[in-house]
């Protein structure tokens, strides 16, 4: 039985590392054969939109983009609930694929048997 990871973002251009990590460690870890959750809160929410991840550079570290494409192709991707609501992001709004969920469905993944989660 694999574990599971799950991956919380909180920081988006205004911390350019600390968002690059976490998602590169996502990435590293679904291609490992891991199953990955990748959760958009604080200031990386912006990256739910389209071509907002395309917009984003940090010199090497691999494209944002590619990153999340990869996410969205075999893992899963989630916006937070409240995050999404203060910046007036809605379902309609958000990358094919990105789901939008609260706090419960959170606490779930990270306490299901097996899973490890990290906060960036």
């Amino acid at each position: 039985m694999s574990r599971s990871l799950v991956v919380k973002v909180t920081a988006g251009a205004e911390a350019p590392e600390r968002c690059a990590q976490a998602f590169t460690v996502a990435a590293t870890a679904l291609a490992s054969g891991a199953d990955v959750s990748l959760w958009l809160t604080g200031e990386s929410s912006w990256f739910a939109l389209p071509g907002r991840a395309a917009e984003f550079d940090l010199p090497h570290a691999a494209p944002l983009a590619d990153l999340l494409a990869g996410l969205l192709a075999t893992g899963r991707v989630t916006l937070c609930t409240q995050c999404a609501a203060r910046r007036s992001i809605e379902e309609a709004d958000v990358l094919p694929g990105v789901r939008i969920a609260g706090a419960a469905v959170f606490v779930e993944e990270v306490l299901a048997d097996n899973a490890q989660a990290l906060v960036y």
